[in-house]
């Protein structure tokens, strides 16, 4: 018999999942639909499956971990890969239950944020780095903060923003990150 918990983790308006190192434990209906993938291909294999590139699920993976190490806690706004392989914006928050070993048992709720924030166009094209100064575009971060997180340096970040600046037809920074974040423009 269902628990009221149960039902609530199986019927929540976002996709929740549950994580052992990074393998999916447990995931609830809204976070297959997301993806594309029936129950039974996620539950046992790795959130690698749901990034755009291994390397992206590599550096992402060592950003949370940190965040989570700090604090037990961690949230971004990333770009994810459905099923089909289509690429999509993606609202992820996770919540650590062991705070040693920040990604050995974890709770993620994620929102698919196409809706507002559609993968159209020449933002479809991005590069694997360009999602990942993208991300931290549309948190606001500085070149400088970007550069650090990637490991990177600053005018590397500027090359991937003006290459982004091109490929969206922006007027400038300012209007690259509106059109990275939906944002009518």
């Amino acid at each position: 018999m269902d628990t009221g918990m149960d039902i609530g983790f199986e019927h929540a308006p976002v996709g929740l999942a549950v994580t052992r190192e990074r393998i999916i434990e447990k995931c609830n209906a809204r976070f297959c639909e997301m993806f594309g993938f029936q129950r039974d291909q996620l539950v046992g294999n790795s959130l690698a499956m749901l990034y755009p590139s291994r390397d992206e699920f590599q550096r992402i993976g060592e950003i949370g971990n940190e965040s989570m190490r700090l604090s037990g806690r961690y949230d971004d706004e990333r770009i994810m890969r459905r099923a089909t392989g289509a690429l999509f914006w993606c609202r992820v928050r996770g919540q650590t239950l062991t705070p040693d070993q920040p990604l050995a048992h974890s709770v993620w709720s994620m929102a698919d944020l196409s809706d507002n924030r559609p993968m159209i166009g020449p933002g479809a094209g991005l590069t694997r780095r360009e999602r990942q100064v993208a991300m931290f575009l549309t948190e606001g971060k500085t070149s400088k903060e970007i550069a650090r997180a990637l490991g990177i340096s600053p005018r590397t970040v500027e090359t991937h923003r003006a290459k982004m600046i091109h490929k969206f037809k922006a007027r400038n920074s300012a209007d690259l990150v509106a059109r990275l974040a939906g944002m009518p423009v």
